[in-house]
């Protein structure tokens, strides 16, 4: 069982004047909450107040706080062997997940390689996609093609093919790599592929193929970069095209995978294969970093048959065998549990509980996709407003953008949830009955 301390100091003074957090300044800080235990699907701040938690930690934790089976696992790992060099060095944690892996993704996806971080496995997938055409005698194959309002991580190739317009890295525009944007998809999640995105497809396809060595996409979800469900239908276009093109794709599932859409990878909804594909958060179950890319015996052939012979990359803290330890027991427990259900039974809630949304002037849109649900305002929010808000309500909610959206932990009970639908649904009608001052919506 996990320890729980509320009398945990936390030392907000130097915390504020020398620990960035994600996404903020060092100037004009916004305000933190200090959490010292977490249970299940609850935080414990040093107030001593419990917060229901709607983000799984940024997507990750999908089976709650201190589960025993993940917990035994790293202790056990800990005591035998933290940490040693995967160069020339192998053992049997990273062994274990790689083979589940192998186990649970596409069929012609029997190549791991363990990265620290999902950005970093978005690094990893880039350059393979790169050597690979070095090694099949098409140097000239050095553009990746990505759709608009995409989300791929901070490292700077994967900020190349984040959204370049109104994406969070645009001020990088003039020092990373040039890359192909064509429209998002607009054919939605339960409708067939619309011809607009069907001529963006083929045109982009036709014009660019030559010089395009892979196209990167999140599969079904754009997560950070907009909160949008497309169709299946869109991706099976896509495969299509790239194999008539001599394309590869690129599946970034970081966000999507282990379930949270209502499959155990979203590509599954359009019954497609990538020829790379990028896992990470949920892979541990949220207890810590670690993130895998996958590949096809063709991608690796074509990396090792490369002017380099082999593949070159390799972080020093490649295969951690304790964060193997924990990706390990977190995959068994999807394996041998009943996340199907959690996660079915979690979207028909979000559906029936966040539907009184749509009738708030102030609401764009809702939309719920298995274990997401999404309340889009018509103007951007301010952050650190709604944040209070959410914890005065006794939830762990953070919009950013115009998106109020949750993605709790598959072990949320029905209570739990309710509390969260009710504080977003809530705080959004806080946004509209503010009437012309709008209290909530930033003009920053």
């Amino acid at each position: 069982m996990a320890l729980s301390n509320t009398n945990t100091t936390i030392d907000y003074t130097f915390d504020q004047q020398h620990i960035w957090h994600p996404y903020t300044s060092m100037t004009q800080s916004l305000p933190v909450y200090g959490v010292v235990s977490a249970q299940g699907c609850e935080l414990t701040l040093d107030s001593g107040k419990v917060l229901i938690d709607g983000t799984s930690s940024w997507w990750s934790c999908v089976h709650g706080y201190s589960h025993p089976t993940i917990l035994a696992a790293m202790q056990q790992q800990l005591l035998r062997l933290s940490h040693v060099m995967f160069g020339g060095i192998t053992h049997q944690p990273a062994i274990e997940v790689s083979k589940r892996l192998v186990q649970m993704t596409s069929t012609n996806l029997t190549k791991v390689f363990l990265a620290d971080s999902g950005s970093i496995a978005v690094e990893v997938a880039l350059k393979m996609a790169l050597q690979y055409w070095q090694g099949r005698d098409k140097p000239q194959k050095q553009r990746i093609m990505t759709v608009k309002s995409g989300y791929h991580g901070d490292t700077f190739a994967a900020m190349s093919v984040c959204d370049p317009d109104g994406g969070m890295h645009t001020m990088f525009g003039n020092n990373v790599t040039k890359q192909v944007f064509i429209p998002a998809p607009t054919s939605k999640f339960n409708e067939p592929l619309n011809q607009t995105d069907i001529d963006a497809l083929e045109n982009a396809f036709s014009h660019y193929h030559q010089d395009i060595a892979a196209v990167i996409i999140e599969p079904i979800m754009q997560g950070a970069g907009a909160m949008r469900f497309y169709s299946p239908a869109y991706l099976s276009k896509l495969r299509q095209l790239c194999d008539h093109y001599h394309v590869l794709l690129i599946l970034d599932e970081i966000a999507t995978g282990f379930g949270r859409t209502g499959k155990c990878f979203a590509y599954e909804h359009a019954n497609i294969e990538a020829d790379i594909l990028c896992v990470g958060k949920a892979l541990t179950g949220g207890y810590i970093s670690l993130a895998a890319t996958l590949c096809s015996d063709e991608v690796a052939s074509g990396i090792s048959d490369s002017p380099a012979g082999v593949f070159m990359h390799g972080p020093t803290f490649m295969g951690n065998p304790l964060a193997c330890a924990a990706a390990t027991a977190s995959l068994d427990l999807l394996l041998k549990g009943d996340w199907q259900q959690q996660v079915s039974a979690i979207e028909a809630q979000l559906k029936q509980e966040l539907a009184s949304a749509t009738d708030l002037v102030q609401v764009q849109d809702v939309r719920v996709l298995g274990a997401v649900g999404v309340i889009e305002m018509i103007s951007s929010v301010n952050t650190a407003q709604l944040q209070q808000a959410f914890v005065d309500l006794g939830v762990w909610v953070r919009p950013f953008n115009k998106y109020i959206y949750i993605m709790p932990p598959y072990t949320i009970s029905a209570a739990q949830l309710t509390q969260l639908t009710s504080a977003m649904v809530s705080v959004a009608a806080s946004i509209e009955d503010s009437g012309s001052k709008q209290k909530f919506i930033s003009h920053g």
